[in-house]
């Protein structure tokens, strides 16, 4: 894929970028390695500093920031906004809380002491995505730079401006060379750098395609990895939940960034006592959506990412329709210039349809009714996905009790699954392994050494 800015409002070409050579790459790798022979001896304090200038000038910048992510990918202006506050937030959560995080775990062995101690890694590199090209950087580089590694960004090939100007906040903060590094580089190279001895351990979130084959390097290498490669999650309502409320919900959970988002709400799984009402009103809501400009702050659902997304999004509602699913709602790409296709609903999903196995990267929303709580328990983890999902019902017991249940890396009970910086955040099955954020993303790429204190007459 070429490096380029198309703003998907329109499908216009803005902005073409050069690939690194190879000469270029390496100097960059190089920089990084020595950069973190001196950065590993600084002082908590000193990164710390680094890290609140970044997130201010995140804030500082934060309209001009926005208004290119929404540029490239087709974002609310609004939310992009918000990301870029999520952003700083993650940034400062990890200089506030890192040190504490990577204190000295004492324990309390028969004989002698010990104590494990956090040490940085190295060199680590991340693979990140278009749909949050600041949030999935923050998360990545917040918490590795706090604990003292180097890092190089490899980032989605569609949102160049986007990466570069994530250097130049380091940059502008004092950040030394080779701290923070993007890399303007295509996923095939990517992939072979992983080997680089160098670099210390990988992270990607993407498909799960790029996640297999970063994965398969990384094993080859014996270096660690931490994967987050998309979900299919469940939206259960149960009989006693508030229906107008969850609608409300469930609106967010499907249209938050244009559809386009890992833990998006995808499956609406409702109980037959209240199915008929759920879908007439969440129909009613979707259908009434005002697409556009995703600049025109009354805009409600913008554009995809991309072309590409468009046509696969499309493609994957007429593959479910041809094997007998129903359209209860749009199904088909807006007649307007960009990337736009129509908020959709279907039903009448089975086994072997894409829409029933396939993550829907858009607004499009899979509709099921159920018999009761453990057939839509069990509807839920039908899906080779296992990142998010949510449970709504009065109950909040009974809302523990299914959430046991699900077999995903998050539920949350009464809102659809969602980020913050002090919530971990990551999945099982083939939505990927390790976490970010919260107190176990900093853990993903640091030595737990341990040290064994002893007296010269202790017993073997």
């Amino acid at each position: 894929m070429p490096i380029q800015t198309i703003d998907p409002n329109t499908n216009t070409l803005i902005k073409s970028f050069e690939e690194m050579t190879d000469t270029a790459l390496e100097t960059a790798v190089a920089n990084a390695t020595e950069t973190f022979q001196d950065w590993r001896k600084t002082s908590f304090a000193q990164r710390i500093d680094l890290m609140h200038k970044v997130a201010s000038l995140m804030r500082k910048k934060k309209q001009e920031l926005a208004t290119t992510i929404t540029l490239e990918m087709g974002k609310m202006i609004s939310q992009a906004e918000a990301e870029i506050d999520l952003s700083a937030n993650i940034i400062d959560y990890y200089a506030d809380n890192g040190e504490q995080f990577l204190s000295d775990k004492h324990l309390n062995p028969e004989y002698g002491k010990a104590f494990i101690r956090y040490m940085p890694l190295g060199v680590v590199f991340a693979v990140e995505p278009w749909n949050f090209p600041f949030y999935q950087v923050a998360r990545f580089a917040g918490p590795n730079i706090i604990a003292g590694n180097t890092v190089l960004i490899k980032h989605a090939s569609i949102v160049p401006q986007c990466a570069i100007a994530i250097e130049q906040l380091f940059i502008e903060a004092g950040a030394p060379k080779g701290l923070y590094t993007n890399l303007l580089i295509s996923g095939k190279r990517a992939s072979v750098l992983v080997s680089d001895q160098r670099i210390k351990g990988v992270s990607l979130t993407g498909s799960e395609a790029a996640g297999a084959s970063l994965a398969a390097e990384a094993g080859r290498n014996l270096k660690k990895s931490v994967l987050e490669l998309g979900g299919n999650d469940a939206f259960i309502v149960l009989e006693d939940a508030d229906i107008d409320k969850t609608v409300d919900w469930a609106m967010v959970g499907r249209i938050n960034n244009n559809g386009q988002c890992c833990v998006a709400s995808k499956r609406f799984i409702v109980v037959e006592a209240v199915a008929d009402e759920f879908l007439a009103k969440f129909t009613q809501k979707m259908a009434s959506l005002k697409v556009g400009d995703p600049m025109d702050r009354t805009t409600e659902l913008g554009p995809l990412c991309n072309e590409e997304a468009a046509v696969l999004l499309a493609d994957q509602v007429m593959r479910s329709v041809d094997a007998g699913a129903k359209i209860v709602l749009g199904g088909s790409r807006l007649k307007r210039p960009g990337a736009f296709m129509e908020p959709t609903i279907l039903t009448g999903l089975k086994p072997g349809m894409a829409a029933y196995h396939e993550e829907l990267f858009g607004p499009v929303a899979s509709f099921y009714k159920v018999k009761d709580e453990q057939a839509a328990i069990e509807l839920a983890n039908d899906s080779p996905f296992g990142l998010g999902g949510s449970v709504f019902t009065s109950d909040i017991e009974r809302g523990k009790r299914v959430a046991d249940q699900i077999d995903t890396g998050m539920v949350f009970i009464n809102h659809p699954t969602w980020t913050q910086a002090d919530l971990p955040f990551g999945g099982t099955k083939r939505s990927g392994y390790g976490r970010e954020l919260s107190e176990l993303g900093i853990n993903e790429f640091v030595n737990k050494k341990l040290i064994r204190v002893s007296q010269l007459s202790d017993p073997f």
